[in-house]
C-alpha cells in the first residue's frame, strides 16, 4: 500500500502546514499497518510550501453571488495530490490519504477516479462538504469538495480547476454520505436535487449503524464488486472521542460506531482506498486530547485495513 501525506490546512485565517499527517506517523502508523500484513510505501508528504510560493495568500473572490477563499492555494496543492495519487493507484495499490482539510479530497478523489473510474465513496463526515461558490456562507473551498467533484454547474466559473475537465465526473449515484448532522440549506438542496444517498445520525439513531452501513454499502456498490474509497473526516466521530479538529459538532458517531463503520468496510473486500483527514492536534484544551484524537484516526485506518478484535 501507498502512503500519502498532504500537511495542509485552509482555516480562516490561512494556517499553513498542518501536522496531522506528521503525528500520525509518529503515532507509529506505518507500524500499525504493518500488524495487518501490509507493505508500505510511504511517499513522504506533498511540499505544499513550494506549491503555494508566490501565490498571493489572501486571494479571495467575495461577491453577493459567488464566494471562494484562496482558490489558487488549493487548487495548486490537489492538483499535485491528484497525480501523486493517481500514480500510486494505477499500481495497483491501497492507497491512504493523510490530510491536513477536507479539501484536499478534491485531488484525492480526482487521482483515485483517474486511475479506477468505477470507483464507489463513502463520504464520513459531520458536513456534507457539497456547497458551491454560489451557496457557500463561508466561501472555504473545504466545504465545496463533492460539487467540485460532481462538476456542479456553479462550479464552471472557478478557472483555478480548470483542471478537474480531464477527471471522470463523480455520479451523484456512486457516493453515499455517512454521519450528516451539520448541514447548510444550500447543500440540503443540493442532495435532494441530484437524489444522493445520506444517512444523517439521526438514521444511525434510528436504525443502528449496522443496517446503515448494509444499506450504504448496497447502494453505493450497485451489483458490482467496484473499488470502493473511504473519505473519512474525524469529525464526523463525536468530539468526545475525537476532539482535535478544526470544526467539531456534538452527537457524532461513537467509538464503537466509528469502528464497525471501519470494520464493515475491510470486510467487504472492496475497499481500495481512504483519505483520514481533519486530524489536527494542534487545537487542544489539553495535549491528551490531541493523543487521544491521533490514537484514535490510527486505530480507525488499521480497522479499515483489516485489524480485527479476534
Amino acid at each position: 500500500m501507498s502512503v500519502v501525506g498532504v500537511p495542509f490546512a485552509f482555516g480562516q485565517p490561512l494556517q499553513g502546514v498542518d501536522r496531522g499527517p506528521i503525528e500520525l506517523r509518529k503515532a507509529g502508523l506505518q507500524e500499525r499497518i504493518m500488524m495487518e500484513g501490509w507493505n508500505v510505501d510511504d511517499r513522504g508528504d506533498i511540499d505544499v510550501t513550494a506549491l503555494v510560493k508566490g501565490l498571493d495568500p489572501n486571494a479571495v473572490i467575495m461577491r453577493d453571488d459567488y464566494k471562494m477563499k484562496r482558490g489558487p492555494q488549493v487548487s495548486a496543492i490537489n492538483k499535485a495530490t491528484s497525480e501523486v495519487v493517481e500514480s500510486a493507484a494505477k499500481e495497483d495499490n491501497f492507497v491512504l490519504s493523510l490530510g491536513g482539510d477536507h479539501s484536499i479530497a478534491i485531488g484525492t478523489i480526482a487521482g483515485i477516479l483517474k486511475a479506477r473510474p468505477d470507483t464507489g465513496i463513502i463520504w464520513v463526515d459531520a458536513h456534507a462538504d457539497i456547497n458551491t461558490p454560489k451557496t457557500t456562507l463561508s466561501g472555504n473551498v473545504h466545504g465545496m469538495c463533492v460539487a467540485f467533484l460532481m462538476k456542479h454547474p456553479d462550479c464552471a466559473d472557478a478557472q483555478e480547476f480548470s483542471w478537474l475537465k480531464d477527471v471522470p465526473t463523480l455520479d451523484p449515484r456512486r457516493i453515499v454520505y455517512i454521519g450528516l448532522r451539520d448541514v447548510d440549506s444550500g447543500e440540503k438542496r443540493i442532495i435532494r436535487e441530484l437524489g444522493i444517498r445520506a444517512f444523517t445520525m439521526q438514521d444511525v439513531d434510528r436504525h443502528g449503524i449496522g443496517r446503515v452501513m448494509d444499506l450504504a454499502i448496497e447502494h453505493v456498490r450497485g451489483r458490482a464488486n467496484r473499488p470502493l474509497h473511504l473519505s473519512l473526516d474525524i469529525d464526523g466521530v463525536d468530539p468526545l472521542f475525537a476532539p482535535s479538529t478544526g470544526t467539531r459538532v456534538g452527537g457524532g458517531l461513537t467509538y464503537r460506531e466509528a469502528y464497525y463503520l471501519c470494520e464493515t468496510l475491510a470486510e467487504t473486500g472492496l475497499l481500495a482506498s481512504m483519505d483520514m483527514v481533519e486530524v489536527n492536534p494542534s487545537i487542544v484544551n489539553d495535549p491528551s486530547e490531541g493523543e487521544r484524537t491521533v490514537k484514535m484516526a490510527v486505530g480507525l485506518i488499521a480497522s479499515a485495513l483489516g485489524n480485527r478484535i479476534i
